[in-house]
Formats: structure tokens, sequence, C-alpha cells
């Protein structure tokens, strides 16, 4: 179940370990919709205990958003706030995301402390922003968003050679138009020789079974994603 993080919004430099040079980056302030301790649902580390911190702001409106809760609103938080209530949850996994995370610039600065503290972040993006910043030891699951969400037109295409193979691509597919666009992404820019790539059907809308069965007829090299954290808890916030 998710966990509200106990730990007060105060930070410590008392207790901090962070040199001189690092003070500036946890005390720049970013906007939080939400900090939740909870399983990863989507990706390769799905079913692993994960603490999420939800930036808030997009400038994205997908057809299929299920955070539209985080386009507006939220709290003002330090970097150095937001370790210390990461730091509470005692996981190694950390997900960073929104909205669009990387609408908030200095999310940069965040996603290297967390980084430099040994935890595996992993940045969620919509892939309308430049990844080029983004620290190197940060996985990036990015999108590239198919016609049925409305901003197919916002892709960066410009961000797919800077993948890694641990990084992934994520496709949510919303009919066959969608899931037809998808597997030509893959064969036009060669997706599954750089990363790993997924398919994840939009929930409550495309029968996962049928996308399935699309998959493997047509051979596709890439991994079918199901949302475990809408079969456990549906679109409950932070979950």
């Amino acid at each position: 179940m998710t966990v509200e993080s106990p730990v007060a919004d105060s930070f410590s430099e008392q207790n901090d370990p962070a040199t001189p040079s690092d003070q500036a980056a946890l005390a720049t302030v970013l906007k939080i919709s939400e900090l939740f301790y909870s399983l990863q649902g989507e990706g390769l580390t799905s079913g692993l205990a994960t603490v999420f911190v939800r930036l808030t702001g997009c400038p994205l409106r997908c057809s299929y958003c299920d955070t539209s809760y985080a386009f507006s609103g939220g709290e003002f938080r330090t970097i150095g706030q937001i370790i210390n209530q990461v730091d509470a949850f005692q996981t190694s996994h950390i997900t960073v995301t929104g909205g669009e995370p990387l609408a908030q610039p200095d999310c940069l600065k965040l996603l290297t402390e967390l980084c430099d503290r040994g935890y595996k972040v992993s940045l969620e993006t919509s892939g309308e922003r430049d990844i080029a910043p983004v620290d190197s030891r940060v996985v990036k699951v990015m999108d590239l968003k198919t016609p049925g969400s409305g901003e197919s037109h916002r892709n960066r295409l410009q961000n797919i050679p800077l993948l890694s193979h641990d990084d992934q691509v994520k496709f949510v597919i919303s009919d066959r138009e969608d899931y037809r666009w998808a597997v030509d992404m893959i064969d036009q820019h060669r997706l599954n020789e750089r990363c790993h790539v997924l398919f994840s059907p939009v929930f409550g809308v495309l029968n996962p079974a049928d996308m399935a069965e699309w998959m493997l007829a047509d051979r596709v090299p890439a991994r079918l994603q199901l949302q475990l954290h809408k079969s456990l808890w549906g679109d409950e916030p932070g979950r």
C-alpha cells in the first residue's frame, strides 16, 4: 500500500553530509505534487518498492492522461527537504515523475543529488523535453506519444540517439492505429537495438489480450506492459 512520508519538511543541515558546494543544490526549490512510497507499476522494475517524487506541471495534454491533478497545485520544497523525505523510506529505488518533471529545469539537480547518494534513479519523461542534460546514471523512461494521445507532434525525436541500453521507451497504445504507428517507429529508429521497448495499452480502453495477439502475430521486439498499480488500486492518486 502507499505510505505518505513520515518526515517533516524541515531539512537539517546538521545531519547532512553534503559538502559546501552541494549546499546551493540542496537549497534549490521545486514544486512537488506528491511524494509517496508504493510498488512500481510499470517498466522493468515493476513490482519493486519505490519512492515516487511527482513534480507539478506539464505542457502536454494527452487524451489518456491519468495524472491531470499534477498539472497545477502542489507545494514548494527544497531538494534537501525532498531527500530527507526519500531517505526515511529506506528503499533503493526512486522514480522522479510528473506531469513532466523536466518542465522544472532544476529537476536535473534533484536527479544528480539522488544519484550521488547511491539511489537507483529513474526519470519518467514525456519525451517532449531535451534529455541530453540528464545525469548519465539516471534510467530514462521516455514516452513516444502515439497519434491517439493527441500529442504525437510534440515528440522530440532528437532524444532517440541519446538513449542507452539501460533506458526504456514506452508507447501508450489506444487502438490498432496507435499499435501500427508504434511498430513503424521501432523499425524506423531501430529502437529495440538501442534500448528496452514497452507497449502499454490504455487502461480500460484497449483490451490487453488483443494487443498481445497483435504482438505475437507480428513478432514485435517489445515488452507488453500492464499497469500493476491500476490492477491493485485503480485510478486512486498517489499509488
